[in-house]
Protein backbone atom coordinates (compact mmCIF):
# COMPACT_ATOMS: atom_id res chain seq x y z
CA UNK A 1 0.00 0.00 0.00
CA UNK A 2 1.39 3.43 -0.89
CA UNK A 3 2.08 6.16 1.61
CA UNK A 4 -1.28 7.69 2.68
CA UNK A 5 0.08 11.17 2.09
CA UNK A 6 1.57 11.13 -1.41
CA UNK A 7 4.42 13.43 -2.33
CA UNK A 8 3.38 17.03 -2.34
CA UNK A 9 0.56 16.40 0.12
CA UNK A 10 -1.99 15.54 -2.61
CA UNK A 11 -5.04 13.68 -1.35
CA UNK A 12 -5.20 11.44 -4.39
CA UNK A 13 -2.22 9.88 -6.13
CA UNK A 14 -2.60 8.44 -9.63
CA UNK A 15 0.08 6.22 -11.07
CA UNK A 16 0.11 4.68 -14.53
CA UNK A 17 2.08 1.62 -15.44
CA UNK A 18 3.99 1.09 -18.63
CA UNK A 19 0.95 0.44 -20.84
CA UNK A 20 2.06 3.12 -23.28
CA UNK A 21 -1.33 4.85 -23.19
CA UNK A 22 -1.36 8.51 -22.20
CA UNK A 23 -3.45 9.23 -19.10
CA UNK A 24 -3.99 12.65 -17.52
CA UNK A 25 -2.85 11.61 -14.03
CA UNK A 26 -3.20 15.10 -12.53
CA UNK A 27 -6.67 15.58 -14.02
CA UNK A 28 -7.82 12.21 -12.73
CA UNK A 29 -6.47 13.03 -9.25
CA UNK A 30 -8.35 16.37 -9.26
CA UNK A 31 -11.53 14.60 -10.39
CA UNK A 32 -11.22 12.14 -7.50
CA UNK A 33 -10.87 15.07 -5.10
CA UNK A 34 -14.02 16.76 -6.41
CA UNK A 35 -15.99 13.51 -6.39
CA UNK A 36 -14.83 12.70 -2.84
CA UNK A 37 -16.01 16.12 -1.68
CA UNK A 38 -19.43 15.42 -3.21
CA UNK A 39 -19.62 11.98 -1.58
CA UNK A 40 -18.49 13.07 1.86
CA UNK A 41 -18.17 16.87 2.26
CA UNK A 42 -15.33 17.88 4.55
CA UNK A 43 -13.77 14.41 4.58
CA UNK A 44 -10.06 14.94 3.92
CA UNK A 45 -9.02 11.31 3.42
CA UNK A 46 -7.16 10.41 0.26
CA UNK A 47 -6.51 7.32 -1.83
CA UNK A 48 -4.24 5.95 -4.50
CA UNK A 49 -5.22 4.91 -8.01
CA UNK A 50 -2.95 2.63 -9.96
CA UNK A 51 -3.60 1.97 -13.63
CA UNK A 52 -2.42 -1.47 -14.72
CA UNK A 53 -2.90 -3.99 -17.52
CA UNK A 54 -5.39 -6.86 -17.75
CA UNK A 55 -2.79 -9.38 -16.61
CA UNK A 56 -2.14 -7.57 -13.34
CA UNK A 57 -5.79 -6.89 -12.56
CA UNK A 58 -6.68 -10.50 -13.37
CA UNK A 59 -4.09 -11.66 -10.85
CA UNK A 60 -5.50 -9.28 -8.21
CA UNK A 61 -9.09 -10.28 -9.03
CA UNK A 62 -8.22 -13.96 -8.65
CA UNK A 63 -6.33 -13.44 -5.40
CA UNK A 64 -8.73 -11.09 -3.61
CA UNK A 65 -12.14 -11.84 -5.15
CA UNK A 66 -11.57 -15.44 -6.27
CA UNK A 67 -12.71 -14.52 -9.79
CA UNK A 68 -10.38 -15.71 -12.52
CA UNK A 69 -10.50 -13.03 -15.18
CA UNK A 70 -9.75 -9.39 -15.72
CA UNK A 71 -12.16 -6.76 -14.42
CA UNK A 72 -12.30 -3.02 -14.95
CA UNK A 73 -11.85 -1.64 -11.42
CA UNK A 74 -10.99 -3.02 -8.00
CA UNK A 75 -11.28 -1.18 -4.70
CA UNK A 76 -9.28 -2.01 -1.60
CA UNK A 77 -10.62 -0.01 1.36
CA UNK A 78 -8.22 0.73 4.20
CA UNK A 79 -10.03 -0.45 7.28
CA UNK A 80 -8.91 1.34 10.43
CA UNK A 81 -9.10 -0.59 13.68
CA UNK A 82 -11.58 0.86 16.21
CA UNK A 83 -8.75 1.64 18.63
CA UNK A 84 -6.52 3.15 15.93
CA UNK A 85 -4.37 5.83 17.60
CA UNK A 86 -4.27 8.01 14.47
CA UNK A 87 -4.27 11.71 15.50
CA UNK A 88 -7.70 13.27 14.95
CA UNK A 89 -6.27 16.31 13.14
CA UNK A 90 -4.67 14.18 10.41
CA UNK A 91 -6.74 12.73 7.57
CA UNK A 92 -6.97 8.96 7.42
CA UNK A 93 -6.46 6.93 4.28
CA UNK A 94 -9.44 5.67 2.22
CA UNK A 95 -7.61 2.89 0.39
CA UNK A 96 -6.41 1.87 -3.04
CA UNK A 97 -8.06 1.68 -6.46
CA UNK A 98 -6.79 -0.35 -9.40
CA UNK A 99 -8.08 0.12 -12.96
CA UNK A 100 -7.21 -1.98 -15.99
CA UNK A 101 -6.30 0.35 -18.84
CA UNK A 102 -6.87 -2.38 -21.44
CA UNK A 103 -10.39 -3.06 -20.17
CA UNK A 104 -11.07 0.69 -19.92
CA UNK A 105 -10.01 1.17 -23.56
CA UNK A 106 -12.33 -1.64 -24.70
CA UNK A 107 -15.26 -0.31 -22.67
CA UNK A 108 -14.72 3.26 -23.89
CA UNK A 109 -14.84 2.00 -27.50
CA UNK A 110 -17.93 -0.15 -26.81
CA UNK A 111 -19.74 2.75 -25.12
CA UNK A 112 -18.62 5.33 -27.69
CA UNK A 113 -16.96 7.79 -25.35
CA UNK A 114 -13.40 8.98 -24.70
CA UNK A 115 -10.97 6.96 -22.59
CA UNK A 116 -10.73 9.84 -20.11
CA UNK A 117 -14.49 9.61 -19.46
CA UNK A 118 -14.29 5.83 -18.97
CA UNK A 119 -11.42 6.21 -16.50
CA UNK A 120 -13.44 8.77 -14.54
CA UNK A 121 -16.50 6.48 -14.53
CA UNK A 122 -14.40 3.61 -13.22
CA UNK A 123 -12.59 5.79 -10.67
CA UNK A 124 -15.93 7.12 -9.39
CA UNK A 125 -17.33 3.61 -9.05
CA UNK A 126 -14.26 2.46 -7.12
CA UNK A 127 -14.25 5.59 -4.95
CA UNK A 128 -17.82 4.88 -3.87
CA UNK A 129 -16.66 1.44 -2.75
CA UNK A 130 -13.84 3.04 -0.75
CA UNK A 131 -16.45 5.15 1.03
CA UNK A 132 -18.29 1.96 1.98
CA UNK A 133 -20.98 1.71 -0.68
CA UNK A 134 -21.70 -1.78 -2.02
CA UNK A 135 -24.07 -2.28 -4.97
CA UNK A 136 -24.04 -6.03 -4.38
CA UNK A 137 -25.57 -5.65 -0.90
CA UNK A 138 -27.48 -2.37 -0.77
CA UNK A 139 -30.93 -1.56 -2.08
CA UNK A 140 -29.78 0.62 -4.94
CA UNK A 141 -28.28 3.42 -2.84
CA UNK A 142 -24.87 3.19 -4.50
CA UNK A 143 -26.35 3.11 -7.99
CA UNK A 144 -28.55 6.14 -7.33
CA UNK A 145 -25.65 8.15 -5.88
CA UNK A 146 -23.36 7.07 -8.72
CA UNK A 147 -25.92 8.21 -11.32
CA UNK A 148 -26.30 11.57 -9.54
CA UNK A 149 -22.53 12.07 -9.42
CA UNK A 150 -22.19 11.11 -13.10
CA UNK A 151 -24.68 13.84 -13.97
CA UNK A 152 -23.03 16.37 -11.66
CA UNK A 153 -19.60 15.74 -13.19
CA UNK A 154 -20.76 15.58 -16.81
CA UNK A 155 -20.12 11.87 -17.27
CA UNK A 156 -22.28 9.90 -19.62
CA UNK A 157 -24.26 7.05 -18.17
CA UNK A 158 -24.30 3.61 -19.78
CA UNK A 159 -27.82 2.29 -20.38
CA UNK A 160 -29.39 0.89 -17.20
CA UNK A 161 -26.11 0.01 -15.50
CA UNK A 162 -27.26 -1.32 -12.15
CA UNK A 163 -24.14 -3.13 -11.05
CA UNK A 164 -21.67 -0.41 -12.02
CA UNK A 165 -19.45 -0.06 -15.04
CA UNK A 166 -19.44 -3.42 -16.80
CA UNK A 167 -20.06 -5.33 -13.58
CA UNK A 168 -17.27 -3.57 -11.68
CA UNK A 169 -16.78 -4.25 -8.02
Amino acid sequence: MPDPSPAGGARFAVETGSAGIAVDEAGLARFLGRAAEDISPGDRRGASLRIVGDRTIRRLNRRYRRKDGPTDVLAFPADAAPDDPWPEEEPRYLGDLVISIETAVRQAEENGHPLDAELRLLALHGLLHLFGYDHERDRGEMNRLEQLLRLRHGLMSPPAAVSGPSGAS
